[in-house]
């Protein structure tokens, strides 16, 4: 796969899912603005791979996403892929949960991304071609205590990414997904054993994934390999759950 000319934005680039599809960008040849909200982090991935446009927006601020997209796109040079990562969890349980927790986790989870694919679509009818790649989640297929909101998000991007699919297809645009399962970060490293070890025996193949697993499937999907697969989502969750 080479992915030299082409313009990729990706979003929530600072996490550690998101610092592997900047890596595997880069060393597939692309030009990339990662962005994110955390300016620290940012700063970092822009030392590391110094050709790497960084910009500092926070995907909630709705009425600033258009304009986002026009001066992205124009820094790039062009748009032709978009990597949909950015998202935010706030769990509890359903009957505790806040009216706010719900409408933040679905305000930035899908509406965010819908109106980042929207403003980018305009994009990439114009070059006639474009690939959107949105990160759902397992919790999206299987549900999960605490997670009405989260679970609710992330299959709302499936059920979008389908519709989107179809009305693109004819355009040269294809939109799919990648729905992780328990993937190694800074956050499933601070597990308890005696949980991590639970939460590793419910996967067949008996490990955690790790942030170049999904890379590599976005980065599939967002090639010419996948120029025939549209609608689609590609499970990375080592056997959890099989659609």
């Amino acid at each position: 796969m080479n992915f030299k000319d082409k313009k990729i934005i990706i979003t929530g680039a600072t996490g550690g899912i998101g610092n592997e599809l900047v890596k595997k960008f880069v060393d597939l040849g692309g030009t990339i603005l990662a962005t994110g909200t955390k300016k620290d982090k940012l700063e970092e991935i822009k030392k590391k791979f110094e050709k790497v446009l960084v910009k500092q927006f926070d995907i909630s601020d709705h009425s600033q996403i258009e304009s986002f997209i026009e001066s992205s796109s124009s820094e790039l040079g062009g748009l032709d892929i978009l990597v949909n990562n950015a998202g935010v969890n706030m769990d509890n349980l359903s009957l505790r949960m806040k009216d706010e927790e719900w409408k933040k986790v679905i305000d930035i989870n899908l509406t965010s991304t819908f109106l980042l694919s929207k403003y980018s679509i305009k994009k990439m009818l114009k070059n006639k071609f474009g690939r959107i790649v949105n990160i759902t989640s397992i919790v999206g297929h299987t549900g999960n205590i605490g997670q009405t909101n989260y679970s609710a998000s992330k299959a709302g991007i499936i059920g979008m990414s389908k519709s989107l699919a179809i009305e693109y297809s004819k355009k040269n645009i294809t939109i799919n997904c990648v729905s992780p399962g328990f993937i190694e970060t800074s956050m499933t490293r601070n597990i308890a054993e005696k949980a991590r070890s639970l939460l590793i025996s419910r996967i067949p193949m008996g490990k955690l994934g790790t942030g170049e697993d999904v890379s590599n499937c976005v980065a599939f999907l967002s090639s010419d390999l996948a120029s025939y697969i549209t609608g689609e989502t590609i499970h990375v969750n080592g056997g959890m759950y099989m659609s």
